[in-house]
């Protein structure tokens, strides 16, 4: 992959990265910073507890893509981004540009996905 290539998928990266940390930050500004005190009814309190439940775990896929990220961005380091990690043939640009963080090619991915099918 030639170098030009490589810092677009970085400067997407860091971008997706920069985003995810700033929704982070507005979360815990506005999302999570109403009392419990401020909500008038029950109904009021059930409702919030429910978005905040939402909020969490749209926090917690945020967290496992900011380790994917890092993770990326460390092979972009090692010289080892975009190399499929199981056949360790070049993963295809489009998949790249779908998905950075993609550690597979498409055909070992389905081969993960399809021996997930088997044994789940």
């Amino acid at each position: 992959m030639d170098a030009k290539v490589m810092a677009r998928f970085k400067k997407s990266l860091l971008e997706e990265k920069q985003r995810i940390l700033n929704n982070s930050k507005n979360t815990m500004k506005n999302d999570l910073a109403m009392s419990p005190d401020d909500l008038p009814d029950e109904t009021d309190l059930a409702a919030n507890e429910i978005s905040q439940n939402l909020v969490f775990k749209l926090r917690d896929r945020e967290r496992i893509m900011l380790t994917q990220i890092d993770e990326a961005l460390s092979r972009m380091d090692e010289g080892s981004f975009g190399t499929c990690e199981d056949c360790e043939e070049p993963i295809e640009p489009r998949r790249l540009e779908a998905r950075p963080v993609s550690t597979l090619c498409i055909a070992c991915k389905e081969r993960e996905e399809h021996r997930e099918k088997i044994y789940a």
